[in-house]
């Protein structure tokens, strides 16, 4: 089930943010940059904003957020700022369900573009998210290390 993540559901969000981001940054960036008590701390009250705007959509399975997901206008342009999934649930369709929400939610704004950053060592995701159409961004390929991905966002279907 997808839905708009609740406050009671901000540990759980930020644990599986922490559990992500390691699987993806450790052994390319200093622990410290998203393993240390201050970016936890950060991130918590970035996830506190979010949940409050109901901007937060949640993938819950057997009871459990399983995956969680965060878009918004950043200068302009529709930015999927946050896509995760639990390690242990990858491949389970979550990220899929979780993207589709996402695109969805664009159509019926009238959204006809979205960008994302990814992490230029995190394959995983890369092939992901080439799975559901992101192309690299011609005006601007790369942000630091990350990439810069574009999605044309479909006409809601007739």
């Amino acid at each position: 089930m997808i839905r708009i993540a609740t406050p009671d559901e901000l540990d759980a969000i930020a644990a599986l943010q922490a559990e992500a981001r390691a699987s993806y940054y450790r052994g390319h960036i200093p622990d410290e940059a998203f393993d240390s008590p201050a970016e936890h701390a950060r991130t918590r009250a970035g996830w506190v904003t979010a949940i409050e705007r109901g901007a937060v959509l949640c993938a819950v399975r057997d009871g459990v957020v399983a995956g969680v997901a965060v878009s918004r206008e950043v200068d302009g342009v529709m930015t999927l700022t946050q896509l995760h999934v639990a390690p242990k649930r990858w491949r389970d369709g979550i990220g899929t369900a979780l993207h589709a929400a996402c695109v969805e939610a664009w159509q019926r704004a009238g959204v006809d573009t979205a960008r994302l950053e990814v992490f230029e060592h995190n394959t995983r995701a890369q092939a992901f998210y080439a799975r559901q159409g992101w192309l690299p961004d011609p005006d601007e390929p790369r942000s630091g290390d990350h990439l810069v991905l574009r999605l044309t966002v479909p006409p809601t279907p007739e």
